[in-house]
């Protein structure tokens, strides 16, 4: 039981400082009659120092995309604090069952504007609403104080609006796409005209937790004189293992082609170019791999280190000889971390960090940048 209880602090203690995951159980319950009514969320705070140059987002996020490629000489040493990613959600459960919940945040970007980030119905099994897409797994993620993460990690790690049905271990979903880049060279003429849709296994069996999953979408263009269209898809493992009551080790890997923004951050920040259009007026799709690999080592008292790797990479070779991409396109992402995380009171979790970022283009000018990070996040 003692052995339980240790490790669930460990996947607790990681969940809460990485993902913000504003439990329910720790939610404060209102008095509202008949119905379970809960508010929940955090108020969290993160700083940055960019010892390179500049490269954080709204949330310190690193953003490779304001990495520098090549030898420019770049101003370093950059500091900066935020409270964007703080968070509230309301939770209400009617006396039948029937579930809703609506969640914002403030925007991880250079503004402060509220965010949607849930809206969201659900009842036997069944939700409809914003949430995150189902081809998504947390359970190769390893505690990250970076609001958005490694690359490669498993599946989007995005929020869309779908009808899922869950079922035990399984869900399927209809969803809208996530497609980011859309189709190059197309002159923006990509359409959507069908949703995305996914199946997922996500189980545990004793220590080993796992998932797998897969989905398909259609890419598409259509300028009113031509047009072409493709099948998208992608798959991705992940699991973790807890090698002791202490010790655990976590990663994903990922494959998906004509479906960038199904690899996690496998473009120039986040995903890429599904397709291009050639030459001949055809529809050509791009692929996409990614991975992560991570270990998490419990001290006890509320007290973890954390170390991480996540890796992307697109497949651009075809899309530049034809012209359709720049050769000066992101081509890769790697990030590598250390943190030392702990919790000085319940609801409280604190983490310091150490991380690089680096990128490549496709025509193979690359760059890094290094940064120390610190978060604070009190928990409701």
């Amino acid at each position: 039981m003692q052995s339980n209880k240790l490790r669930m602090a460990i996947r607790a203690t990681a969940a809460a400082a990485v993902f913000g995951v504003a439990g329910q159980a720790g939610a404060v319950e209102l008095s509202t009659g008949d119905y379970e009514t809960n508010l929940y969320g955090f108020a969290r705070i993160v700083a940055a120092y960019d010892i390179d140059e500049d490269i954080s987002n709204g949330g310190r996020a690193g953003n490779f995309g304001a990495i520098t490629k090549g030898d420019a000489d770049t101003a370093d040493g950059h500091f900066g604090m935020d409270a964007n990613t703080s968070r509230v959600g309301l939770s209400v459960v009617n006396p039948q069952g029937v579930k809703a919940v609506i969640e914002y945040d403030f925007d991880n970007s250079a503004n402060i504007d509220a965010r949607l980030r849930h809206a969201y119905g659900e009842y036997k099994g069944v939700r409809i609403g914003r949430y995150w897409s189902n081809y998504n797994s947390w359970v190769g993620n390893t505690a990250n104080v970076d609001f958005d993460g490694v690359p490669g990690v498993a599946g989007t790690q995005d929020r869309t609006e779908q009808i899922t049905y869950m079922t035990g271990p399984l869900s399927f979903s209809l969803e809208n796409p996530i497609d980011y880049g859309g189709v190059a060279n197309s002159g923006g003429t990509a359409k959507t005209s069908t949703p995305a849709l996914t199946a997922k296994l996500e189980d545990s069996q004793g220590g080993f937790s796992y998932a797998a999953a897969v989905m398909a979408k259609q890419t598409s263009y259509d300028t009113g004189t031509a047009d072409d269209s493709a099948i998208g898809y992608g798959a991705f493992l992940a699991g973790k293992l807890a090698v002791t009551d202490m010790i655990s080790i976590q990663g994903a890997i990922n494959y998906a082609d004509g479906a960038n923004a199904y690899v996690y951050r496998a473009g120039t920040n986040f995903a890429g170019a599904d397709a291009y259009v050639d030459a001949n007026g055809d529809l050509e799709t791009i692929e996409a791999v990614g991975g992560a690999l991570g270990a998490s080592f419990g001290l006890g008292g509320g007290r973890s280190v954390n170390v991480g790797y996540g890796t992307s990479m697109s497949d651009l070779d075809d899309a530049v000889q034809s012209g359709a991409v720049p050769a000066g396109t992101t081509e890769s992402n790697t990030t590598m971390y250390v943190n030392y995380m702990w919790s000085p009171a319940d609801s409280v979790s604190m983490g310091v960090q150490f991380e690089n970022l680096e990128t490549e283009a496709q025509g193979g000018a690359d760059g890094d940048a290094n940064r120390i990070m610190y978060l604070a996040q009190y928990n409701f």
